[in-house]
């Protein structure tokens, strides 16, 4: 499944190896690009975008808001996909609360929101 139609670039810590691959890879689906390496490693998503994961347990999780968003075509399918998959979706009740799935609806794009075992929070956006 491509997560993105837009190139981008993020990078996000974690705090263990062998659970991040199993969330990214395992849960997520991804597949590791060329190059990774013990303790970084990069995932291409789709449309030039790549999400490069990399091992500092003292920043791991500490971003306060969302480190990375993924445009994708039908969020609700995205979230459907990986919903089966075992993530958990976020829910929020401002501005507008999210529905039972987790898609947060603003009138302007659909958007739903989930976290990686670390706490790093990821954006599924459809605009």
């Amino acid at each position: 499944m491509d997560l993105s139609k837009c190139a981008v670039a993020t990078q996000v810590a974690v705090s263990d190896e062998r659970r991040a691959v199993a969330f990214y890879e395992g849960v997520l689906g991804l597949t590791r690009g060329p190059g990774a390496h013990e303790g970084s490693w990069a995932y291409p998503c789709g449309a030039g975008t790549v999400l490069h994961v990399y091992v500092a347990p003292a920043h791991a999780g500490t971003a306060t808001g969302t480190v990375a968003r993924f445009d994708v075509e039908d969020v609700a399918r995205a979230v459907e996909e990986l919903s089966a998959r075992g993530v958990t979706f976020e829910r929020y009740d401002v501005p507008v609360a999210t529905d039972e799935r987790g898609i947060h609806d603003s009138g302007y794009g659909k958007v739903a929101w989930f976290t990686d075992p670390d706490g790093n929070t990821f954006a599924l956006e459809q605009v």
